[in-house]
């Protein structure tokens, strides 16, 4: 398989990324209508912890194997990849085992003291055993993605989620009948059972590759001096920041299932009460936030070998391209999204999960997509430049604002868990600024603010004005058909519009040139001409 070029790898990705939030996002909505509020709030309550866990596992080792992979194949070295990957490797197999063990075993004191809710024991139990099988398959995905190959990433990531939503909803339909407990549960096993798909997946993949690879390895003149303690040295010390990084959104979830609660049972909410408040919160529009990072998450995966490549070879100006490009592309993604799921934040919480109140909660944590997809473009080029720890003290420093802030808010009975959507978007906004800073320092590239800030606001103001407009013109004609279908087709209506007339403002701001059309991979090219016909491209 072909060495991918960033922004190509990055559109596969994302492709996948959108395939597989659209599955989730469906298996939500019917996991809402089968067990509430209250027993998605059960079923999130295991995640923090298996994803804490899940981070000790993996140990930012399949970041570290992108960056080193792609150094080697940059030199030509394919036995110093084969070398970092089979490493790697073994240490991901070992520490994921014994994690997922911790897990199963401990899962009585975690539901007691961490989670402080006897019913969290049986979804804790059921997810255990997919940590062992997503550390496998990390490393798997972490070798492709330092040959700069998306694909199998893609092709496993689709797997995994269809496995995932299978196996959850048929053991949801079997359990329910026994308790709330059981369902979530049932759901927390298909973490499991996706995990297993999407790396077998992964094991096809490389055995059809594998002959070609060995071949290119034999014909390699030069010696690997590297010893396998040097590589896992080199590892350790690549991926032991990332791994402190990566823990620090898990630790904050967890805090956050520690103090919201305990909060909300403060501001005068009794504790069913509470956990219906925080299943809004992460479990109907924390996920919602979450859809724009598709991109920004397949940016910054596709960001660290390009730049670990770019920095191999010495090409400070290729660095500063790709990080421009980066930043970029994130902002005109999240301006508009950051609009749109603030102004139809009921309406498309009405439409999904039938609860209007989740709405309030959406509305404010909306504008954490701007800080969010940011941070995680930011933090691909970090790492691929090997500044690990960077990310880390950004994030650090935003969760510490953000803690801070939830534990004083959510307390207030007029605020309560919309004070904890807040402290989210400032303590990102605090770790995004951060991580910005530090890669203009490093690197020098030129943000551009009038094509990177400025003229994607102002499409996206006039992008907000008609998204508005059509959602109450259309809600006003369609009401007498029904509440619930004229805000379905007044909502996906606005979106639609908006969308399109956005993509509009940008041709005709100047903001989309030729050359970004024909970066596109596949249709690209056709893409730029038939833009040209129609006189939206400038020059």
């Amino acid at each position: 398989m072909a060495r991918q070029s960033f922004v190509k790898g990055a559109a596969i990705l994302t492709l996948a990324g959108i395939s597989v939030r659209l599955i989730g996002a469906l298996f939500r909505i019917v996991l809402a209508m089968l067990i509430a509020d209250e027993g998605i709030g059960l079923f999130q309550m295991a995640y923090p912890i298996y994803t804490t866990l899940l981070a000790v596992s993996t140990a930012g080792i399949p970041i570290a194997i992108s960056k080193l992979v792609a150094e080697n194949m940059a030199k030509g070295n394919y036995r110093g990849a084969l070398r970092v990957f089979h490493v790697a490797l073994a240490i991901l197999a070992i520490s994921g085992l014994f994690i997922s063990v911790l897990l199963y075993l401990g899962a009585g004191l975690f539901a007691r003291t961490v989670v402080q809710d006897p019913r969290a024991y049986l979804p804790l139990v059921s997810i255990s055993p997919a940590i062992f099988l997503v550390t496998l398959m990390s490393a798997y995905r972490g070798f492709f993605q330092g040959q700069q190959q998306m694909l199998p990433t893609a092709l496993s990531q689709i797997a995994e989620q269809v496995g995932r939503v299978v196996v959850a909803l048929i053991l949801v339909l079997i359990l329910l009948p026994r308790g709330l407990e059981y369902a979530a549960a049932g759901a927390s096993f298909g973490a499991a059972a996706g995990a297993f798909t999407g790396l077998l997946i992964l094991l096809v993949i490389w055995q059809k590759q594998k002959k070609d690879f060995f071949s290119r390895l034999s014909r390699q003149r030069h010696k690997d001096p590297d010893h396998n303690t040097t590589i896992a040295y080199n590892i350790f010390a690549l991926s032991i920041p990332i791994t402190l990084g990566s823990l620090v959104m898990p630790v904050i979830n967890i805090v956050d299932l520690s103090i919201v609660p305990q909060r909300l049972h403060m501001a005068g909410f009794e504790t069913g009460r509470a956990t219906a408040l925080y299943g809004q919160l992460t479990g109907m529009a924390g996920p919602l936030v979450h859809i724009p990072t598709i991109i920004t998450v397949a940016l910054a995966i596709s960001l660290v070998p390009a730049i670990s490549e770019a920095l191999a070879l010495q090409r400070m100006r290729l660095i500063q391209e790709r990080s421009y490009m980066a930043i970029r592309m994130t902002m005109l993604l999240a301006l508009p999204s950051a609009a749109g799921l603030y102004l139809l934040a009921e309406p498309i919480t009405v439409l999904l999960f039938q609860n209007a109140e989740a709405g309030l909660v959406l509305a404010v944590l909306s504008f954490s997509v701007l800080f969010l997809t940011l941070y995680q473009t930011t933090s691909g080029i970090l790492q691929g430049l090997g500044k690990t720890m960077d990310p880390v003290i950004s994030l650090l420093y935003g969760a510490a604002v953000k803690t801070v802030l939830t534990w004083t808010l959510t307390s207030l009975p007029d605020v309560h868990i919309r004070g904890a959507a807040l402290a989210t978007v400032i303590g990102f906004g605090v770790a995004a600024i951060m991580n910005v800073y530090k890669v203009q320092t490093l690197t020098g590239t030129s943000l551009r603010p009038m094509e990177t800030i400025i003229k994607p606001l102002l499409a996206s103001t006039g992008m907000a004005a008609l998204v508005i407009y059509v959602y109450k013109q259309l809600e006003i004609m369609l009401i007498a058909y029904g509440p619930s279908r004229a805000n379905a087709i007044a909502t996906l209506s606005a979106i639609t519009v908006g969308a399109a007339v956005y993509v509009l403002l940008l041709f005709l701001l100047g903001v989309v040139q030729r050359e970004d059309l024909e970066a596109v991979p596949k249709i690209g090219r056709k893409m730029a001409r038939l833009a040209a016909k129609l006189h939206l491209l400038r020059g």
